[in-house]
């Protein structure tokens, strides 16, 4: 079966939602609402032109092809969008957008005589819905910059206005000057580039490739020197490559961990200390070389002072269900209990705690992560 241009434009742009649900790259999450906007260059592809009705017989009827082609300057193109991220590397989006480009040549029409002069502009205002994930690959090339790389797809519907759209010959004067409505759609492809200095903002880099199914447009002719007008509709096509620059800000973010300062030690020897942060991986309740560390410190403390009762807190981040992270902590809480064992402290004096989520260090928004909300707490009582 032949698929029109327009179907064909359309299958292409689902393509990076199908890549979008078989990708295994892991999310780097904004979690709320965010908003967002963006620039810059739009390219109109060539546009068919299919003139029909009366003023398509009467063409026919004079041995003129009914159809041409529009050739169009490179344009720009604006977006303003408000979307909600899920905390997983999914995000939805509502957008508004624009865009113009003006005629450069309009050619074809056989028969008709030389194109001698033309002009107008393309205007395009569209309403969106779209879905994004971002993918979490750390940096740019180990360079230390952050970098989101996103993919997404849209459907919306877009109006689309031939603007004093006209082309003359010797003997005619053909004009195009009306809108229409149809369904639009899209594929995009990004990069954002968080501004570490301002937690949630970030710079926005983004190709898109935005279309509608084909427009009709009122088209009129007249005829020289009789004067006679003879009107039509003219099917042309609106199909656009854009590329974008922007800013986009994500609310309730939480601010990077601020950065530990070690004081220095004084010259008496220092009082054993009595609280002791054990830190832990991204899901995952074994022990680190640091974590083993701190726990040895722990327990030989333990002997120096005077301890009844040494308390193992478990905690867990916000990125899990409260259950999950409930259990998740009590496994933390336990394999520190199991190593200050080992170390020689007798398990009569620990007391195991799981608190999951409900006690963070750094307080977060849902299903957001944060390193120094893994840990489990060793008190010496």
């Amino acid at each position: 079966m032949a698929l029109s241009r327009s179907t064909r434009a359309a299958l292409y742009a689902a393509l990076p939602l199908a890549a979008l649900l078989s990708s295994p790259l892991a999310a780097q999450p904004i979690s709320g609402i965010y908003i967002g906007g963006g620039g810059g260059l739009n390219i109109a592809q060539d546009s068919d032109i299919d003139v029909s009705g009366p003023l398509g017989s009467r063409l026919q009827a004079g041995g003129v092809s009914r159809s041409g082609q529009a050739e169009f300057d490179n344009g720009y193109v604006g977006v303003l969008s408000l979307g909600y991220g899920f905390g997983n590397g999914f995000r939805t989006e509502l957008e508004g957008n624009f865009r113009q480009n003006n005629i450069d040549t309009i050619s074809g029409f056989r028969g008709a005589g030389r194109v001698t002069s033309s002009g107008g502009h393309q205007n395009t205002y569209g309403l969106m819905a779209n879905a994004f994930y971002d993918f979490d690959v750390g940096d740019v090339f180990g360079t230390g910059i952050p970098f989101t790389p996103y993919i997404g797809a849209g459907v919306g519907y877009a109006w689309t206005n031939w603007n004093g759209v006209r082309a003359s010959t010797a003997t005619t004067r053909t004009v195009i000057d009306d809108t229409d409505g149809q369904f639009a759609y899209q594929g995009i492809a990004g990069a954002a580039f968080p501004i570490t200095s301002v937690p949630g903002l970030s710079l926005t880099a983004e190709y898109r490739f935005f279309g509608t199914l084909s427009p009709e447009l009122d088209v009129r002719q007249t005829s020289f020197p009789s004067g006679v007008t003879t009107r039509g509709k003219a099917e042309v096509e609106n199909l656009n490559h854009s590329f974008l620059v922007g800013l986009r800000y994500a609310f309730n973010q939480p601010a990077p961990p601020a950065p530990v300062v070690v004081a220095p030690a004084p010259a008496a020897a220092p009082a054993p200390a009595r609280t002791y942060l054990v830190f832990f991986d991204f899901d995952r309740a074994d022990l680190t070389d640091r974590a083993r560390q701190i726990i040895t410190d722990a327990a030989q403390n333990s002997r120096r002072v005077q301890v009844t009762r040494i308390e193992v807190s478990g905690h867990a981040d916000r990125s899990g269900t409260p259950q999950y992270n409930q259990r998740l902590s009590q496994r933390r809480a336990e394999a520190v209990a199991a190593e200050l064992t080992r170390q020689g402290v007798s398990r009569e004096q620990i007391v195991v705690q799981a608190f999951g989520e409900s006690r963070p260090l750094v307080a977060t928004a849902d299903g957001a992560r944060e390193p120094q909300n893994r840990r489990v707490e060793i008190v010496l009582r």
